[in-house]
Order: structure tokens, then C-alpha cells, then sequence
């Protein structure tokens, strides 16, 4: 599906929840609202790839005419003629196991995995274990599975998922994860113009709470609207100097240009990144802590720029994590375009519990096939 497309149906599914969202919020999270990708249209053909994921061009130079000495001489085939063919990749609803983001099948960018990083420092998560957390908000049972079932049952769901990704891929133990929008999108100006609403210190305990009794991690994710990070993350430093509470951003409710969120889709720049990882690295300088765990909502591949600009330190480990609903082909499509393309850390996989979003929900089976692995998946 063409951006063009994916923004007015992420529009039109996030209107139909505005009179129920948090605090008569409008323009909230969409248990629906996540595009799968700008390349669905350009791709409803398979197409054959040799090179960064570009078909192959027609040459255009002249064949050579035969000389009379070789008219009636096959030529020996060459080792270049001998060699097997390279594999095939496609993009797009035919592509099936042949998608380019998949291993092996045909694109350049396998090799860009894994990037460059840090070596991980004593009691980092990543990359040994894989993270699942569960994500929204306990006061709304329309902004993921966080908040949708009670919590003895969420917390039962959470204990199944973590059983079946240890059982596909025990190589890669669970961490769970609960995973908390703290600051949450609005759409009414609040009391300060800013178009969000901080949630209390009571309900953040309580959801910290619920993760300790499985010895879970938690993550503290942050909607601005028309605040800033720089205004924000300080006020969540009693939360974030715990060594099990790591932080995720949202660049869909980035406003910059002073749009109110729900409108349109926001975006953070590599700078914005920067400083947020900035941030967590001091915080663990002061309180000699663990590295963190930084998480990026990419929804678009426009709501982060300059994401080669992004900067790796060794005491946070950041995420890049697609961001996105729709068919199993059309999210593969997204993962392959602004996540395998562009290379930060780790990568991580949006996974909607309810069949109007992912329509079916991808297997995990095939989520691990994806190049690179995600090491985080959220589940919605």
C-alpha cells in the first residue's frame, strides 16, 4: 500500500476510536493505526533482484558477430556460465518465500547485517536474548493487550507467548516485557498547550508492579505531541534509573510543525534519537547502571530522517522497530524498505493481536526468517 493510501485508511481507523480513548482523548494510539509500508503498490508484481534490491538492467552493448574460424565451434562454457544462479528475491503480495526480507533470497543487504556496533557491555539484554513485551495502557482497551485484558489474564497471555518464542528459538532466550505508554498523545490542548497527557506515578507503579511478578522488564514509552523529549524524559528519571525500566519513543506523535497528533504523522530526526540515548547513557554513568534499552517506533520511513546519522555508545542499545499493521506480505514489505535498508542496532517487529489489523497476524515462524532477526517483538 502507497503512503498515499496508508494515510488516509490510518486516518479513517484512528477516527472511529477517538470517543473511547484515554481520558476522552482524541487522535490516541490506534490498535489499528499502523501502515505496512510504502512499497506494497510498486511491488504487486514479483520482480527479480541481483543488486540492493534493484532489478537487473538490460545490457546494451553489441554481440560480437562470429568469425569464420568459429562458425561451426561451440565455445566452452565458462566457469562464470557454470556457476549456480543467484536466488531470486520479490517484493509484494506474490512474493511468498521469496521475500527480499528474507535470508538468502538474492539481496545485497544481508550482508549490511549486522552492522558495526559496540561490543555489549556486562548486563546488556541484547543480542542474547529476545525481548516480547506486551504494549499500551491499562486505562484504555483499545491501545494494545497492556490494557485490553484484566491483568491476571494479561499477564497469563504473556506467560504463553513467552513459551512459544522459547520454544521456536531457544537460542535466543525470552526477556518479557511490559511495555507502558507514560506520556500519551491528546487530542485536546491540555493545560499547557502541549497535547499530551503524563500519566501518574500510581498507575506507571502499578504496571512496574505486574512486571516484577514475572520477572519482567518494563519499558516507559513517550507520546510528546507538542512537548519535546528534552522537556519530558527528566520528569521520568525516578522510573528510568531503575535497572530494569528501559524507554521507548514515538516519532508518529512528534509534532514538530505544530500539527495535533491524529492528523497527520509526526517524526523525530536522528538528533532527537541522539539526545534521548544521550540521556539514558548519563543515567547510567550516575547510577552505575546496566546499559538501556532504547526502542524507536518507525512507522514511516519518514518519521525518522537522517537515521544514518544516528550514534551508537556502548551503554545503550537502540532498537529499531518497524512499526506497522497489514498483511503478512505488506509488513514484510515495510520491514524490507526502512528497517533491512537502513541499518542502526537491533531490529524489532510490531505484532497486532486482532485480525482487522494484521489481517492474518504473521507466524512467527516466518518472523524469524526476516534478515536481520528482530530481537524485540511488541505486541499489541
Amino acid at each position: 500500500m502507497p503512503i498515499s493510501e496508508a494515510l488516509p485508511q490510518r486516518q479513517f481507523v484512528r477516527s472511529r476510536y477517538i470517543s473511547s480513548a484515554l481520558f476522552g482523548l482524541v487522535g490516541l494510539l490506534a490498535s489499528g493505526a499502523s501502515h505496512g509500508g510504502t512499497l506494497g503498490a510498486q511491488s504487486a508484481q514479483s520482480v527479480t533482484v541481483e543488486k540492493n534490491g534493484q532489478p537487473p538492467q538490460a545490457s546494451s552493448k553489441p554481440t560480437a558477430k562470429k568469425t569464420a574460424s568459429t562458425k561451426s565451434t561451440k565455445a566452452a562454457p565458462s566457469a562464470k556460465d557454470s556457476a549456480p544462479a543467484k536466488p531470486s528475491g520479490a517484493l509484494g503480495p506474490q512474493s511468498g518465500d521469496r521475500h527480499l526480507a528474507y535470508k538468502g533470497t538474492g539481496s545485497d543487504l544481508d550482508t549490511l547485517w549486522p552492522p558495526s556496533m559496540p561490543a555489549a557491555l556486562p548486563g546488556s539484554i541484547l543480542p542474547a536474548k529476545r525481548v516480547i513485551a506486551f504494549y499500551g495502557n491499562p486505562r484504555s482497551t483499545r491501545m494494545g493487550i497492556l490494557g485490553e485484558f484484566e491483568p491476571a489474564e494479561m499477564l497469563r497471555k504473556l506467560d504463553q507467548e513467552v513459551a512459544e518464542w522459547n520454544k521456536l528459538d531457544p537460542q535466543h532466550p525470552v526477556q518479557p516485557a511490559l511495555h507502558l505508554i507514560a506520556v500519551v498523545a491528546a487530542g485536546d490542548k491540555g493545560f499547557d498547550g502541549k497535547f499530551r497527557n503524563r500519566m501518574d506515578s500510581t498507575l506507571i507503579e502499578k504496571v512496574y508492579g505486574w512486571a516484577k511478578s514475572r520477572n519482567a522488564i518494563m519499558f516507559i514509552d513517550v507520546q510528546v505531541g507538542l512537548s519535546t523529549l528534552q522537556a519530558e524524559l527528566p520528569l521520568l528519571e525516578r522510573f528510568l534509573k531503575r535497572p530494569d525500566v528501559h524507554l521507548g519513543i514515538d516519532p508518529e506523535f512528534s509534532m514538530k510543525d505544530g500539527s495535533r497528533p491524529g492528523k497527520k504523522i509526526g517524526t523525530y530526526d536522528a538528533a532527537d534519537v541522539n539526545y534521548a540515548s544521550r540521556y539514558l547513557a548519563e543515567l547510567v554513568d550516575k547510577y552505575k547502571l546496566p546499559p538501556k534499552m532504547l526502542v524507536i517506533h518507525r512507522f514511516t520511513r519518514k518519521g525518522v530522517t537522517n537515521a544514518d546519522k544516528i550514534k551508537l555508545v556502548p551503554k545503550v542499545q537502540i532498537v529499531m522497530h518497524m512499526d506497522g499493521f497489514g498483511a503478512p506480505w505488506l509488513k514484510r514489505d515495510s520491514y524490507y524498505s526502512y528497517i533491512k535498508k537502513e541499518p542502526v542496532q537491533f531490529a524489532g517487529w510490531k505484532q497486532f493481536t486482532k485480525a482487522k489489523n494484521d489481517k492474518p497476524t504473521t507466524p512467527r515462524e516466518q518472523i524469524l526468517r526476516l534478515w536481520p532477526q528482530p530481537l524485540y517483538i511488541q505486541i499489541q
